[in-house]
């Protein structure tokens, strides 16, 4: 069943400033020569001091500021077992989701679900985009439910190299049973296997926070 369910999970999506130091030139007039003239030497910005043992000499390093390239993807912040996932975008704020990665019970990653708050004035509050293995039977579909209350079914909406995505919308009742949940089950076919169903908890741990977070993030 695992050599069925194995699962993609890489993302890449879509700088560094640098400052330099101005030099004095010391004044040059005509009568002199490159001899006469003061050597001058290009000014450079000291570099941090590694520290060092003093028990053994040995050189205990410095710390490097990695840079988040545009387009890159980076955990923000975290809240439970939620994790609030933003896209360093060329300009302006980074637009943010809320994001999970669902494993199986040996600790498998299987499918993902991001979540993110909609502008008010439609149905939905919120959508959610979730991807699945390749090998999923995209004809049942998938189900949700949460805390054991009635499932509702979702299509997928496309596949690609990644894996089988379905975007999915959640009304503000829905949005609500997550927040007071306490964990939220989707549920697969496989298609190698399609009189089995593969369950997995979505953990609503920390949910609230994180929801309320990432829409005040994404409205900056």
């Amino acid at each position: 069943m695992r050599d069925q369910l194995k699962f993609f999970f890489a993302a890449a999506l879509i700088g560094c400033a640098s400052t330099l130091a101005a030099q004095e030139t010391a004044p040059q007039t005509p009568a002199q020569t490159p001899a006469e003239t003061p050597a001058q030497t290009p000014a450079q910005t000291p570099a941090e001091t590694p520290a060092i043992d003093p028990a053994s000499n040995l050189s205990l390093g410095t710390p490097v500021d990695e840079e988040i390239a545009v387009g890159q993807q980076y955990i923000r912040e975290t809240f439970g077992d939620w994790a609030l996932r933003c896209l360093r975008a060329p300009e302006g704020a980074d637009p943010c989701q809320l994001y999970q990665l669902l494993e199986d019970a040996d600790g498998n990653a299987v499918a993902e679900i991001s979540l993110f708050p909609l502008p008010a004035g439609s149905q939905a509050a919120a959508g959610a985009t979730i991807v699945a293995p390749l090998e999923t039977l995209l004809t049942e579909q998938l189900t949700i439910a949460v805390d054991g209350s009635t499932p509702r079914r979702y299509p997928f909406t496309f596949c690609n190299m990644g894996g089988c995505v379905a975007r999915v919308g959640f009304t503000e009742a829905e949005v609500t049973q997550f927040k007071r949940g306490a964990r939220a089950t989707l549920r697969l076919v496989p298609a190698a296997a399609p009189d089995q169903n593969v369950t997995l908890d979505i953990s609503l741990i920390g949910f609230t926070a994180g929801y309320e977070t990432t829409g005040t993030t994404n409205a900056q």
